[in-house]
């Protein structure tokens, strides 16, 4: 194996601490989806929006990464082949742990998006979100977190896809299989001939598409298969 692509998703962060969405204590059990990650709920109360999004900014600030965020930037550093990371999360807990070149499909928390002109650009976690915070391209506003929300495009699907048809090995960590088009990754990858491995808690919805799986907590299973990975190119 000489290129090897991961998808991660809530479930990574979760030891962190970070809560996922459709769990027991989600974040979704005390927002409602449409009014908060959405573009109409945005238009609806911008406000609510925003705080919502500061909260979960002050959040990110508390935690830390954990065991399988670390053992990706290992895996990065002394794999010798291509390591390529896409992540649905929109915490930096990937690059905290020292892997590089992350590609974010569903946008940064540190990071704000223009309304009006579409500019992206980087907002650091000490600052607080701002709805009167202007563009520093057009000048409009209001500004909006830079994170794609339901009933948008994700970030970067041409640049994933070129990624996942040259792989040899696909492998999905935290994933709930629930969203696309992150969901249907597995597909591509097999199509192109690469194997493909599942690391989850539990099965999720597109476990049966994988060649093989592994269950158990990430901050555990995670090491465990890197150490494998580089013990058996050593």
């Amino acid at each position: 194996m000489d290129k090897i692509v991961i998808l991660t998703g809530a479930g990574i962060s979760a030891e962190s601490g970070l809560g996922t969405f459709r769990g027991a204590g989600g974040l979704w059990e005390r927002k409602r989806v449409e009014d908060v990650a959405t573009p109409e709920g945005f238009a609806r109360d911008p406000q609510m929006v925003i705080d919502f999004y500061n909260m979960r900014r002050g959040k990110h600030r508390e935690v830390q990464p954990n065991p399988a965020h670390d053992a990706l930037a290992r895996l990065q550093a002394e794999y010798g082949g291509e390591v390529v990371i896409v992540t649905q999360n929109v915490d930096r807990l990937h690059e905290r742990g020292g892997s590089a070149g992350v590609i974010h499909m569903h946008g940064v928390l540190d990071g704000l998006l223009c309304n009006a002109c579409g500019f992206r650009w980087d907002w650091p976690f000490e600052r607080k979100l701002d709805l009167e915070t202007p563009c520093p391209s057009c000048g409009a506003g209001p500004t909006r977190p830079d994170v794609v929300w339901f009933g948008e495009m994700p970030y970067f699907l041409d640049e994933i896809e070129s990624h996942l048809s040259g792989c040899d090995l696909f492998v999905a960590i935290g994933t709930s299989g629930n969203v696309y088009p992150a969901a249907g990754f597995v597909q591509i990858a097999d199509i192109c001939g690469a194997d493909t491995l599942e690391i989850n808690l539990e099965a999720s919805a597109v476990s049966s598409t994988f060649a093989r799986q592994l269950r158990g907590p990430a901050s555990e299973v995670v090491p465990a298969w890197v150490e494998d990975v580089l013990s058996n190119r050593a």
